[in-house]
């Protein structure tokens, strides 16, 4: 069996699959899609002009939570529109250069995300630990430097991913089992030893999420002391309300992202629709919940998406 090499220049290209096993099933698997890329969309959205506009939101905690949508917006557009490309129209091909910008954003922008949900664990543990000297630590430009931080921090581990499969040389199967190019579903189409593609994908994995984790529990377990040491009922409900919109959203991230990357790694008894649609919810269901249970829970916000609504 003849191996070539699959570079960004070539014109080979690879084929996505779509959900194997329901491919019948498509047209119907394709409105939630649709439907929770929208609410996400529109959601997110609104958030970023609510935020924008209103000067009283320019705050570090908004400001995060622009970060977050952001990330949301650009990892559900780099899934969907594509995924629905799949179901209704049986466009499977895709370039090279397409399948490895694909997986470089989606991961790059994953990672950025975990940074982004480790400094909200850090907002919130400086807001009830030590509230009179918030305005000292989290200022809106720190909060902007800590963003490019992390940012860089997802390019500089990313990176490699795409530039390790390059390398790889690719025999006569480039079907890809799944509707978005994920770097393992890639890798294992390699003819050559996937062995350090699959080590540092699980490098990734457990040093960069496992580390944020890591964090993030620090963060939560400082706060649960300080909320515990509480004598006001009112100052005890307030932080708990304040803990728990960001807690729902970090751990509904976080295991989603962390199930996406263990997915094709273990379970190979699993049937592979299950794979794909469990590994794909972590693209769909955080940027639709996101701005959802933030301007549910955050009254400020509430008030301010309210007054635009109504305007409207």
């Amino acid at each position: 069996m003849a191996a070539f090499n699959l570079t960004p220049s070539g014109s080979s290209t690879f084929i996505l699959t779509g959900i194997i096993g329901l491919e019948t099933a498509h047209i119907w698997i394709s409105i939630p899609f649709f439907v929770c890329y929208i609410i996400g969309l529109m959601g997110n959205v609104m958030l970023l002009l609510v935020v924008g506009k209103e000067e009283t939101l320019h705050k570090p905690m908004y400001l995060l939570l622009c970060m977050l949508a952001l990330t949301d917006i650009v990892t559900s557009s780099s899934i969907v529109p594509r995924a629905l490309c799949i179901f209704w129209f049986n466009l499977k091909g895709i370039s090279v250069d397409g399948c490895l910008t694909q997986m470089f954003f989606l991961h790059a922008v994953s990672v950025m995300q975990s940074a982004i949900l480790v400094t909200m664990a850090f907002d919130r543990y400086v807001a009830i630990c030590i509230p009179l000297r918030y305005t000292t630590i989290l200022s809106n430009s720190r909060i902007a430097k800590l963003g490019i931080v992390g940012l860089v921090r997802a390019i500089l581990f990313i990176l490699p991913l795409p530039l390790l499969l390059n390398r790889l040389p690719f025999c006569d199967n480039h079907i890809i089992p799944h509707i978005y190019c994920d770097h393992m579903a890639v890798a294992k189409l390699s003819c050559g030893d996937i062995t350090f593609n699959k080590t540092y994908g699980l490098v990734i994995a457990f040093v960069v999420i496992g580390l944020d984790l890591m964090l993030v529990v620090l963060s939560y377990g400082l706060i649960i002391r300080a909320i515990l040491r509480l004598s006001s009922r009112n100052a005890y409900q307030k932080a708990v309300n304040t803990c728990t919109t960001h807690l729902c959203v970090m751990l509904m991230s976080c295991v989603l992202l962390l199930f996406s990357s263990m997915t094709h790694r273990f379970g190979q008894n699993t049937a592979p629709h299950i794979h794909i649609i469990l590994a794909t919810l972590y693209f769909l269901v955080p940027p639709m919940f996101n701005p959802i249970i933030y301007g549910v829970k955050t009254k400020e916000l509430r008030d301010k998406v309210g007054k635009y609504m109504c305007r409207g």
